[in-house]
């Protein structure tokens, strides 16, 4: 039972950076530029985070779904509408970041312990600051427990939770494994990588602003 909660637990976060958002975006832009070992820091660092994140979002998801949902409303706001706010502007700040940044050649520091403290505690930041996660979790974290799939014991969760931290681990490194591939295969710069990566995250913040306007009007 144990193992089949592990393993629910690396599927259901594997999944859920499939799509690509600010974070999968910021590991294939690391990758490129900063290299594998410098991945692997912000990686374990975030994955760290991911894990006491999720224990605490499945506490939460059962109790929350019977009384919140994303179309609830906090001061006359729906909660989907706060997610996608912070999303929208966080987008936005590193869209402009990568785009202002896209002409800097990628910079190699001599003392390995900056490179490796930097990585860190991106992925520390990156880790507190992912809001995606809360409806995420609210929805799946109370479907598997809903259906009975877990256990909603304290040992149960926390197997659950190494295995989500597993699942982000796998995920995140997959991109940065393709990001590398693709940028050696077709033999491109860091500039056009840059150039695409800010260009989609501006996209992906366009996107949520349509997704909410229609909603509003």
């Amino acid at each position: 039972m144990l193992f089949i909660t592990f393993f629910l637990g690396i599927m259901l976060n594997a999944m859920g950076y499939i799509p690509p958002g600010n974070i999968n975006l910021t590991v294939a832009q690391l990758a490129i530029n900063k290299g594998m070992r410098q991945v692997w820091y912000f990686i374990l660092s975030f994955s760290c985070i991911e894990i006491c994140f999720t224990f605490g979002m499945m506490r939460f998801a059962r109790w929350a779904m019977s009384d919140i949902n994303p179309n609830s409303a906090v001061s006359e706001v729906r909660l989907g509408t706060l997610v996608d706010c912070f999303m929208i502007l966080m987008f936005i700040v590193m869209g402009t970041i990568t785009w202002v940044n896209r002409k800097k050649a990628p910079k190699t520091s001599k003392k390995k312990e900056d490179k490796r403290s930097g990585s860190v505690l991106y992925g520390l930041i990156l880790g507190v600051l992912n809001p995606v996660q809360i409806p995420f979790w609210l929805f799946f974290g109370n479907y598997v427990i809903l259906h009975e799939w877990i256990k909603t014991d304290y040992l149960s969760l926390i197997v659950f939770s190494v295995g989500s931290g597993f699942g982000s681990a796998l995920a995140l490194y997959f991109y940065a494994h393709f990001a590398t591939y693709i940028q050696e295969k077709f033999a491109l710069s860091s500039l056009i990588i840059n150039k695409s990566i800010a260009i989609f995250l501006f996209v992906l913040a366009a996107y949520l602003i349509v997704k909410q306007s229609i909603i509003i009007f």
